[in-house]
């Protein structure tokens, strides 16, 4: 039997919530190219994947460019 995993997706206040930053700091550090990108899921939602999040904090949260060289290369 195959197993599903199933990616946990963050709103920008659980993100917020996990940094201890405000939800309006978290979409300027988006704005600005400072966190990880988010997915688009809807009509004008977004939601970043907490692997992401975690993965990023990890790699001591680079700029959304640097990140996403990084996680190309690294697990």
């Amino acid at each position: 039997m195959n197993s599903i995993e199933t990616e946990k997706l963050l709103t920008a206040q659980a993100v917020a919530e996990k940094l201890s930053l405000s939800k309006r700091q978290i979409f300027r550090m988006r704005s600005a190219g400072l966190i990880c990108a988010p997915l688009r899921v809807g009509a004008g939602a977004i939601r970043w994947r907490q692997s992401d999040v975690e993965r990023w904090i990890r790699l001591d949260c680079p700029d959304a460019e640097t990140f996403r060289q990084l996680k190309g290369t690294t697990k």
